[in-house]
């Protein structure tokens, strides 16, 4: 598939589906358990109606706006994404990069294959870092003190994941950390000789953030385990008082998906809420995000900013976030199709079909200002 045929984030899925093992590709396209919040979050936003309006005047249309604080070109950023530098080598360094470029926020996971100070090394404006708060406190304040090293500006704390969903696809596949060729993947693995010898060049093949913390990382079951022991079950809301008194920038919270744990947050002192389901990765069963985003919106009454999270793969998407109450909009599964199918490039291409269909859904609905966008957008919002 060349660049020229490639309209849409379907089709950077389905090259990344032929360039890269299933193991790696299905970690990021399926959900946990029976995948039934996964499918919420795609249905939920196909059912949201735009309302077409005609002769408005759109040869000024503005997609600019600001996340957090952030400048941006348009009402997106890259969200945290694991295990990305084995979707491509050095994938988090790429992803950064293609995001400064482009001019929208970066999101590096905890779980990076690349660590805080590769993608620092990569790229000249800040980006920002995704924190899972450790057992071992005395880590976690290790990697907020990396974070500001770094100069990021926001550090986003997950909130989701003091346990782990269970994705049935993962230990189907046999997938290992770093890849290993075991007999059920050695014909997958085979048959990808461009991403393995790329991986195998990278400057990574495990996790980087974790280097000297998580001993003999050789498959999914490590990994899991090593998440049961060293995530903090017991943590609450009082613990984001420790992470606030540590952190001197802006502080955003991803997870939230009721209306009812708003409060809590803003008593924190948070800066941004994330209203997201994990990419239908933790509880399933659960509401999409989609539907509960009005909810959360209404809770926040503008004391914080509400960014969505769930399903994103078009600037369509983003437009019915936007018209439901949130500031913006990440993408996770979408950015790691594009990085897969074509590594920075492919991360650019994706941004500029996300855009372009931003703009002309924006017009269509009858706006010429990202910033102006209301319920009124929507037939059923």
């Amino acid at each position: 598939m060349s660049q020229s045929t490639i309209t849409c984030i379907a089709d950077l899925r389905a090259l990344a589906r032929r360039r890269i093992p299933r193991a790696i590709f299905e970690y990021a396209d399926r959900g946990s358990y029976d995948e039934v919040t996964l499918a919420r979050n795609r249905a939920d936003l196909d059912a949201l109606q735009f309302r077409p309006r005609v002769m408005v005047d759109f040869s000024g249309l503005d997609l600019a706006t600001t996340l957090v604080g952030e400048p941006a070109v348009m009402p997106l950023a890259i969200g945290p994404t694991g295990l990305t530098g084995l979707f491509h080598a050095d994938g988090e360094m790429l992803g950064a990069r293609a995001a400064e470029a482009f001019g929208i926020p970066f999101t590096l996971s905890t779980m990076s294959i690349c660590s805080i100070e590769d993608v620092r090394s990569a790229t000249t404006k800040p980006f920002w870092f995704q924190l899972y708060l450790m057992r071992d406190r005395g880590f976690s304040a290790e990697l907020i003190d990396r974070a500001k090293a770094a100069q990021c500006p926001a550090l986003m704390l997950t909130v989701d994941m003091q346990i782990q969903g269970f994705r049935r696809r993962d230990p189907k596949n046999g997938l290992a950390v770093p890849p290993r060729l075991t007999f059920a993947n050695l014909l997958d693995v085979a048959s990808k000789p461009a991403w393995a010898l790329k991986v195998l060049r990278g400057r990574r093949r495990t996790f980087g953030n974790l280097v000297g913390r998580m001993p003999n990382t050789g498959g999914l079951s490590t990994l899991a385990q090593w998440i049961a022991t060293q995530f903090d079950p017991t943590v609450t809301w009082k613990d984001i008082a420790w992470v606030r008194e540590r952190w001197p920038g802006r502080l955003i919270v991803k997870g939230i998906m009721d209306a009812g744990d708003v409060p809590a947050a803003l008593d924190a002192g948070v800066d941004a809420l994330v209203v997201s389901n994990h990419g239908g990765r933790q509880l399933d069963g659960g509401p999409s995000s989609i539907r509960v985003l009005p909810e959360v919106v209404s809770a926040v009454q503008g004391r914080c900013e509400v960014l969505f999270d769930g399903g994103v793969r078009s600037g369509q998407d983003i437009l019915k976030a936007m018209a439901l109450g949130a500031r913006g909009a990440f993408i996770g599964k979408a950015f790691l199709y594009a990085l897969a199918a074509g590594g920075e490039r492919g991360v650019t291409t994706a941004l500029e079909l996300i855009r372009n269909e931003l703009r002309v859904s924006m017009a269509l609905a009858g706006r010429t200002r990202v910033t102006d966008v209301d319920g009124t957008v929507l037939r059923n919002g």
